[in-house]
């Protein structure tokens, strides 16, 4: 599952886009690098039933932003994303590639 996938299936799962989640975690003080992954994963497991792996997405997020490493930009595996940017604002408003 690429990276903008487990973003897409977080708000199919909880009816929130990643920015609004985004968003929600600086309310509680989960911003920047600082931010302990352990305490926002359980955040997002008791708040919005969340496993491991799409909270582990949301925490890449929370704490480096949208951009994402090239590793898997345009390759054939299953992990490939179109982009380095990620889109917050949910998968119905994304512009097409």
């Amino acid at each position: 599952m690429s990276f903008q996938a487990y973003l897409d299936a977080i708000e199919s799962k909880t009816g929130l886009t990643p920015r609004e989640l985004v968003a929600q975690a600086k309310e509680r003080g989960f911003d920047g690098s600082g931010a302990k992954a352990g305490e926002i994963i359980a955040w997002l497991k008791e708040d919005h039933e969340l496993g491991r792996g799409h909270a582990m997405a949301l925490v890449h997020v929370i704490r480096n932003g949208t951009t994402i490493s090239e590793k898997h930009v345009g390759t054939g595996g299953a992990h490939r994303d179109a982009s380095t940017e990620l889109w917050l604002d949910g998968a119905a408003t994304r512009p097409a590639p």
